[in-house]
């Protein structure tokens, strides 16, 4: 009889609330995923209780507090690797990740994102949308390389809203996308089910699947039945 695979160990990076972190703490913690650390920028982000409230271990690495960005970085690396965690989310992490941090963690760092990219990278992406003037808005969720929001991207989902003008009215639309996508590319790494070809990587590699309800059109990473997980390095989101 085959048994059960056990949870991939995750960290969740995070900067604010922690919503993104609460979605994953109800939907795949302790399923296809368990998470053995919380990290995040700042010392009084609610996210922080959430994480003690699940008992998952959480720590403070605020960028005042170390010389620089790399020193930062490596402290950090350091403090999810002792705690087994092999992918890292990026929740609402308003930081950049320096490559060495990328590098200590290969192809297995991912990022929520609100906006369709390549559309509105960056922070305000979504002031950066209604400025614009777009009516259809949505959420991405790539992996992470050392540029801004510019990983191949796993999922994305878009919503009409073509009478917002202010920010937290998108917002408020995005938010249940980003709930829904993010626990999703975690069961779909978890499951081994991320691959890039290595000719064309931000293209999939076709099994006939990306337009199914479960893989949702715009999709550019492919996915099979198993093999390890493969792509690219990261930015902050305002996810």
């Amino acid at each position: 009889m085959r048994g059960v695979p056990e949870p991939l160990p995750i960290a969740v990076l995070v900067s604010g609330t922690g919503t993104n972190l609460q979605a994953l703490l109800d939907t795949v913690h302790g399923r296809e995923a368990q998470i053995v650390a919380v990290a995040s920028s700042t010392a009084n982000a609610r996210a922080l209780q959430r994480a003690e409230e699940h008992g998952v271990p959480s720590a403070v690495f605020a960028r005042a507090d170390y010389s620089d960005r790399e020193e930062r970085d490596a402290a950090l690396a350091d403090w999810l690797l002792a705690r087994g965690a092999r992918l890292v989310v990026l929740a609402g992490y308003m930081e950049l990740l320096s490559a060495a941090f990328l590098g200590s963690f290969a192809n297995a760092v991912i990022n929520v994102h609100p906006s369709l990219l390549p559309a509105f990278p960056g922070i305000r992406a979504i002031e950066q949308a209604l400025e614009y003037g777009a009516q259809v808005f949505g959420v991405t969720v790539h992996f992470v390389d050392e540029g801004v929001d510019t990983g191949p991207v796993i999922l994305q989902r878009a919503v009409e809203l073509p009478d917002a003008r202010e920010p937290q009215e998108v917002l408020a639309a995005l938010r249940p996308l980003e709930h829904a996508l993010l626990p999703q590319a975690v069961r779909l790494f978890a499951q081994g089910r991320l691959r890039f070809d290595p000719a064309n990587p931000r293209r999939p590699l076709g099994d006939g699947k990306q337009q199914s309800a479960e893989w949702p059109t715009g999709l550019r990473a492919g996915r099979t039945a198993g093999g390890p997980s493969t792509g690219g390095p990261g930015d902050p989101s305002e996810g």
